[in-house]
């Protein structure tokens, strides 16, 4: 996972789950993992829980210890990658070993955080420097940063569409179809490209709450018996665009066969005209190009389809968020790498994504954004829990693939149905579920 793709999205803002057990029980939860004022007079051993296997093999996160070492010369931080990193580490959290500094897993109830990880500080005083705090805040205190932030639009090959005689970003989803039809008609590609087999991919979609109406809290409006499918919602918008992708023609074939690492060299040669994604993905399918003989300049990024008030939006959204276990018994020690590899060890840069720390310039890979004036929504995280509460009360999966995998099959004749028919379902699951769950 780690070396394909982050969370962000994933991943992005569901607790799923529920850890069970006592694991967070027995913790100093008082005790805040405030900032060092001194950073000679912080000393300890740290580990470091991370999906991000390659850089931990590859030597990279080595690297960053070597940096930050010369801040902080009395701390020893040691990294652990795990490749099922929600699964393990689910599991560890039952008990007190689960490092000193972790990603918090999708399975942690946000309102359960204070059993398991120490307070970073006040929302007022975090939230002034960084992004996204609202995610992991309980009760006025935060509880995690993020390790960056990810911009989410369609990853797409400038010179296939230039080819095909389109040269101005899509303003509505009824533009953005005849653009792929252009595509397909006038160079042969593949249009768009689904992913559906690998299924995370589908998950991008339902990070775009809020592109469509530049709306920061349009998350937090699902909290509630709404009909989120709804003829003028979101998600009817957002849906209607995947299926009516499919629908005609515009996607690869047969989706079953879908390969995300093939995916990356296909856009990158332009035999693949476009794929929905977060911001994150641009260097991997920038290096993806040149790797295949291609340009990295050939790579873009547009936002969703659609306008208010003549504008693009885009949500931005929090990659997975750092914090120190309750059990941590170097929590100064713990924050102090959070808070350095957040501002200053240039990994969102890197990669990149949208820096957490407020005062960062967007990175360059979002230039097509900046000059083009596109306003970049922080999404609200208000109702994470309610709206989660909802979405599994009704076993739909709105930061799952499935409900997506069976509307691409739906489109493709595959599974019997209509779109409208499926909206209706899905609305009645989501509004039942609302009565008892989310509020």
């Amino acid at each position: 996972m780690g070396k394909t793709k982050t969370l962000a999205g994933a991943l992005l803002t569901v607790a799923m789950l529920t850890v069970t057990g006592c694991g967070g029980g027995g913790g100093t939860s008082g005790e805040t993992a405030a900032a060092p004022a001194d950073p000679g007079a912080v000393s300890g051993e740290i580990k470091v829980l991370t999906h991000r296997t390659d850089l931990v093999q590859n030597g990279v996160m080595k690297r960053y210890a070597a940096e930050f070492n010369k801040i902080y010369p009395k701390v020893k931080v040691t990294f652990e990658g795990i490749t099922d990193y929600e699964g393990e580490v689910k599991i560890r959290m039952n008990t007190k070993a689960y490092g000193d500094v972790l990603m918090i897993p999708a399975a942690v109830a946000k309102n359960d955080y204070p059993k398991f990880f120490a307070p970073l500080g006040s929302t007022p005083e975090l939230s002034r420097a960084y992004r996204f705090t609202d995610k992991t805040e309980v009760g006025g205190k935060v509880y995690g940063i993020a390790q960056f932030g990810t911009a989410n639009g369609f990853v797409y090959n400038k010179a296939l569409w230039k080819k095909a005689g389109v040269t101005q970003w899509p303003r509505s989803p009824r533009e953005f179809t005849a653009a792929l039809e252009a595509i397909g008609r006038k160079t042969g590609a593949t249009p768009y490209y689904t992913n559906f087999k690998d299924g995370w991919p589908l998950v991008q979609w339902t990070a775009n709450i809020g592109s469509v109406t530049c709306d920061p809290k349009a998350t937090d409006r699902l909290a509630g018996a709404v009909s989120p499918w709804k003829e003028g919602g979101e998600l009817h918008t957002i849906d209607s665009l995947l299926h009516d992708i499919v629908k005609r023609g515009l996607s690869e074939k047969d989706p079953s066969t879908t390969n995300w690492e093939n995916s990356k060299g296909l856009l990158g040669k332009g035999e693949v005209g476009s794929m929905m994604l977060g911001s994150w993905a641009i260097t991997q399918m920038q290096a993806a190009a040149k790797d295949a003989g291609g340009s990295p300049a050939d790579i873009g990024f547009l936002p969703f389809p659609a306008q208010k008030d003549g504008k693009f939006c885009a949500t931005l959204v929090s990659d997975y968020q750092q914090a120190v276990s309750i059990h941590s018994e170097h929590k100064s020690a713990a924050r102090a790498w959070i808070d350095w590899f957040t501002g200053k060890s240039g990994y969102s840069e890197t990669e990149g994504a949208v820096p957490t720390l407020k005062s960062a310039p967007l990175p360059a890979t979002l230039k097509d954004f900046v000059d083009n004036d596109v306003t970049l929504v922080e999404r609200s995280e208000a109702q994470t829990g309610p709206v989660n509460a909802i979405d599994n009360a009704a076993e739909l999966g709105l930061n799952k693939p499935d409900y997506r995998q069976k509307l691409i099959d739906i489109a493709r004749g595959a599974q019997k149905g209509s779109l409208q028919g499926y909206f209706s379902e899905l609305d009645k699951k989501w509004d039942e579920a609302a009565k008892t769950a989310g509020s």
